[in-house]
């Protein structure tokens, strides 16, 4: 997912995004055509795509900034072959590899996901799917983590029966993360022991449940701008309320390690993109924000409404203290709610 240099002498664009985006205010659902000139828009473009996006934003969460905690409850020892993962049997990557947290541990967590002001506090387990055991200590732990912290809970705990689903939602869990990835067309090219219909059969089990779905993807394994396109309008097709967008940390010992194509623009166009599609879901910047934006991180915030807070599954993240100035310098507010905003007006239509 590249981006040609434009000629210093080339057109303008004369205001497409907004008159795009007055549309969508205006109920029009973003087309194939549409969603793939945004990821094909030149730089020139880009801040005016940017401005654009962000008015769908702020029509649905005004200038407010929600904070996600992750937590990798277990690590490594995954069966699957997924080959982005630094935690899936083809990986030689050198990470930690441990059995399911203790409970003090994962309280503990907790605790520091409610002082660094999240909104949700994310249990990940490396799995086809959970133990029973596993099942047992997450249903348990999570009336605990909501009464003393007051925290949403979203689950990840790899591929789910319809009876598990309904079980994490009778323990109180708000939502599962579980997601596409990819396009349904190139999922083949990343994984082999499962399929992508396995993981909306999951999404399916959640919904069924009364689960919130929390799914998304990452972007730069080698796919094509038009499977990010089609991942895009799959989650919105599949009514998902939070959407995560990672881009690929092409980690040392596995398979996509020497797997690197994005620019800064490029995430941001894709993040554009991802709000035109879904307009009014929780779209948040994920792994790999702080090595492919880098210095731009910031204008990630005007298309998403969202980021993790810490450490990823097993890499590092920006420091908590960073991500709050960041937040304060656009003069966004962190919340943990999720208030509507009226959009500006269109005048430009």
């Amino acid at each position: 997912m590249t981006n040609a240099t434009i000629a210093s002498d080339a057109p303008i664009s004369t205001g497409r995004w907004h008159a795009l985006a007055c549309r969508v205010l205006d109920g029009h659902q973003v087309d194939r055509d549409e969603a793939r000139a945004m990821l094909d828009s030149s730089d020139e473009e880009l801040l005016e795509l940017l401005a654009a996006a962000y008015r769908l934003r702020h029509r649905r969460f005004g200038n407010t900034v929600q904070l996600f905690f992750l937590m990798n409850a277990k690590s490594g020892l995954c069966p699957e072959d997924c080959s982005y993962c630094s935690q899936s049997k083809v990986s030689e990557a050198e990470i930690p590899r441990y059995n399911l947290l203790s409970a003090p541990k994962l309280m503990e967590a907790a605790r520091m996901a409610a002082e660094r002001n999240s909104k949700t506090f994310c249990i990940v387990i490396s799995a086809r799917g959970p133990t029973e055991r596993e099942m047992a200590a997450v249903c348990e732990i999570v009336p605990k983590i909501k009464q003393e912290h007051d925290l949403n809970i979203c689950a990840c705990l790899g591929l789910l029966t319809p009876e598990q689903a309904k079980r994490l939602a009778d323990a109180g869990v708000d939502k599962v993360n579980h997601n596409l990835n990819t396009s349904s067309r190139y999922y083949a090219e990343i994984c082999s022991t499962h399929t992508y219909a396995d993981r909306v059969a999951t999404l399916a089990a959640c919904r069924e449940a009364g689960l919130s779905l929390c799914s998304g993807g990452i972007i730069g394994m080698g796919e094509e701008r038009d499977d990010v396109v089609s991942m895009a309008m799959e989650l919105r097709d599949l009514h998902v309320e939070s959407i995560p967008l990672n881009f690929l940390n092409a980690i040392d010992g596995t398979p996509l390690e020497h797997t690197s194509s994005l620019t800064p623009r490029d995430c941001l166009r894709a993040l554009a993109m991802m709000r035109f599609v879904n307009p009014d879901a929780e779209i948040r910047i994920a792994g790999g924000r702080e090595l492919h934006l880098r210095s731009l991180q910031p204008l990630g915030l005007y298309p998403a409404n969202s980021i993790f807070v810490g450490d990823y599954l097993t890499t590092k993240g920006q420091l908590p203290e960073a991500d709050e100035s960041m937040i304060r310098d656009l003069g966004f507010e962190i919340t943990k709610g999720s208030e509507a905003a009226e959009p500006p007006a269109c005048t430009n239509a």
